[in-house]
């Protein structure tokens, strides 16, 4: 058994992210991607494609859908077959945890059976380009009523979103848009749908290959499920089993070599709320201290993070100021030296990039 701290196992995570030194390659070729950037907000996933690259953050490459959660992410195109089947539930009880929704409790119950029913509708309705609102209305009267629940609003039934989001992708769906004016349409050529979860080994490499060492709990909690079911779907082999800080966790034996050498970073990046480094559900691992974590991740409108050598330092939020300039303030969970808050204005060019304007300004809260 391997046996590392804390420091050594997120400077590994840092880097396995594309964090530690930023490349000059195109988003869809930037290795992050195979785990999925979370379009969290307004330009969250372009805040995140300039912390790791000098290139555009756009490329015809990549693809909105729903995935890990039934979140919005960036996925390569050429990746949604795989994709496909392995977010598809394990089980009954998998999907049940999945939908788990007070607005439908006799819909949980009917666990993939609900995946299949929405996923079919999907596939029915969205031929095309379409408002989102158009396409609930008409995979609500698709589906059994139990997925459905009375919105006293506009007087109708509509399907649970956790429901509708987490079959999305299965049913064929591309995110086109979202807010006011949210629009989705049918991926160009999707894949069939899954009958069965398939290559579920492969997206706990994954996971575990930019968010490890972790476990099934951390799976779980990422995907929205139970570590019950989690574990009985666990990889027996190409697993290595590493302690971090006495707490037991895996890694791909591929993965190893890159951990034992894994070094202090140094930098700083500017981060968007649920950028993937803040996907990891150790939270305890990524910021030790309680009090801070209640300001990383909060329960509605979680900020971005500022990462300083390795280590989360703080959260930013971003205004516009005209069409020329972006605000950053920052709150700072201890203080930087002089040197450090120099790189942190720096930086901060990144932001503007990722935002269209050609200027940023730098707040200390």
């Amino acid at each position: 058994m391997i046996s590392v701290d804390r420091a050594r196992a997120l400077a590994y995570r840092v880097t396995a992210l594309g964090l530690a030194d930023r490349v000059d390659a195109r988003p869809a070729d930037l290795p992050v991607l195979d785990l999925g950037i979370q379009q969290y907000s307004p330009d969250s996933a372009q805040v995140a494609l300039t912390a790791r690259s000098s290139a555009e953050p756009t490329d015809e490459r990549l693809i909105a859908v729903w995935a890990a959660r039934g979140a919005p992410h960036l996925h390569r195109r050429d990746d949604i077959p795989g994709l496909v089947r392995q977010l598809w539930p394990l089980t009954d009880a998998d999907a049940s945890h999945r939908i788990n929704s007070a607005q439908i409790p006799d819909g949980v119950p009917l666990g993939i059976r609900a995946f299949t029913v929405t996923a079919e509708a999907f596939r029915e309705v969205v031929t095309g380009p379409m408002p989102r609102g158009v396409a609930s209305t008409e995979v609500s009267k698709r589906v059994p009523v139990d997925l459905t629940y009375e919105c006293r609003g506009c007087a109708a039934r509509h399907i649970a979103g956790n429901v509708w989001q987490h079959a999305g992708l299965a049913g064929g769906v591309e995110v086109l848009s979202r807010g006011k004016d949210a629009r989705i349409g049918p991926i160009d050529g999707a894949p069939p749908m899954p009958s069965a979860n398939g290559e579920f080994d492969r997206f706990i490499a994954t996971y575990l290959r930019f968010l490890g060492p972790a476990g099934p709990g951390e799976v779980a909690k990422y995907l929205g499920s139970s570590a019950t079911e989690i574990r009985k779907a666990w990889p027996s082999a190409d697993l290595v089993q590493v302690q971090v800080d006495g707490r037991k966790a895996w890694l791909p034996e591929s993965e190893v070599e890159a951990l034992e050498s894994a070094g202090p970073i140094r930098g700083v990046r500017w981060l968007p709320g649920m950028d993937p480094l803040l996907q990891a559900r150790d939270r305890d691992l990524l910021v030790p201290d309680r009090a801070a974590q209640k300001e990383v991740w909060r329960t509605l409108g979680n900020p971005g993070v500022l990462l300083v050598d390795g280590e989360i330092a703080g959260v930013w939020r971003a205004r516009m100021a005209g069409r020329k300039r972006v605000d950053l303030t920052v709150s700072l969970f201890d203080g930087l030296a002089a040197a450090q808050r120099r790189r942190v204005e720096a930086e901060a060019k990144e932001v503007a990039r990722a935002r269209g304007v050609p200027e940023a300004a730098v707040i200390f809260d």
